[in-house]
């Protein structure tokens, strides 16, 4: 397995391993319907493709020559100080076997300026809390935008 940046060639997987995985994380949490909703909108072909050529992101994909396990996205802000990680996210079947600390790792290393990396985590994604924290993320607060169907916590941690 390896970490690359994701190419207009990968879309079509990403998609999919978005797919899969919302609704093998969130079908419980929200509904099949709502998280069709949710990926047709959030994860289409053009909101991906336009993260491609993000300004001050990295669009990152682990790959193990076959195929694509997950994937990232991060942007940087406050003049590359701050990382906001969009997204991780890692097939189910792939979960716990590294690929989502490959992945955290890398983004971390994209940004050499940054001094802290922030994410935003369902509360009740138990599993991504708890990934999370295992790798240095303590909470922070609630979001700056509120969305009454969620229950958002934001996480933070500081690089060195």
């Amino acid at each position: 397995m390896f970490v690359r940046t994701a190419g207009e060639r990968d879309l079509e997987a990403i998609r999919t391993l978005l797919a899969e995985t919302w609704h093998a994380t969130y079908d419980a949490i929200y509904g099949p319907q709502r998280v069709n909703e949710i990926t047709a909108e959030w994860h289409s072909m053009a909101s991906l493709r336009a993260r491609l050529t993000h300004p001050h992101s990295e669009f990152l994909v682990a790959d193990d020559g076959e195929a694509i396990s997950g994937m990232a996205f991060a942007t940087a802000i406050d003049d590359g100080k701050l990382v906001l990680l969009r997204q991780l996210y890692v097939l189910p079947q792939k979960q716990g076997a590294g690929v989502g600390a490959m992945l955290l790792e890398e983004i971390e290393q994209c940004f050499p300026e940054a001094r802290m990396v922030r994410v935003e985590v369902e509360r009740e994604n138990a599993a991504a809390v708890s990934f999370y924290r295992a790798r240095g993320f303590s909470d922070f607060g609630r979001p700056a935008q509120t969305h009454p169907e969620v229950s958002i916590l934001v996480m933070e941690k500081p690089l060195a």
